[in-house]
């Protein structure tokens, strides 16, 4: 039986090895079909995207390049001190919840 690509991605198309759709059981007798709807439940074609890039409204958006590779973002996580609860300098530990001010420490004034 004679299907064309696009009787996948019809609304009419029986999904059946003896039947090809609804309108024309044995598949359009021309090279297109006037009784063609789209699926909107139909899987869209795959769009092919490179490495380090993405679409976006079907717009190829290529990614910037990162400050730091993936290693250093892991030590930052590991080390930093927003996600250790310890002061960089003097390893005291903290609450996340506690402010400077309720530590006794005072504000860095910057500039004169």
């Amino acid at each position: 039986m004679p299907n064309l690509p696009e009787c996948e991605r019809c609304l009419l198309y029986a999904h059946n090895l003896h039947l090809v759709c609804a309108v024309h059981p044995a598949g359009p007798n021309a090279d297109t079909c006037s009784d063609f709807r789209e699926d909107p439940d139909a899987a869209s074609d795959e769009l092919w995207e490179p490495e380090g890039a993405s679409y976006y409204n079907g717009e190829l958006i290529l990614q910037p390049r990162q400050r730091w590779t993936r290693e250093e973002q892991l030590k930052l996580l590991d080390t930093h001190s927003l996600f250790t609860d310890r002061c960089p300098q003097c390893e005291m530990t903290y609450s996340k919840y506690e402010t400077p001010g309720a530590l006794g420490l005072r504000p860095l004034r910057v500039g004169g």
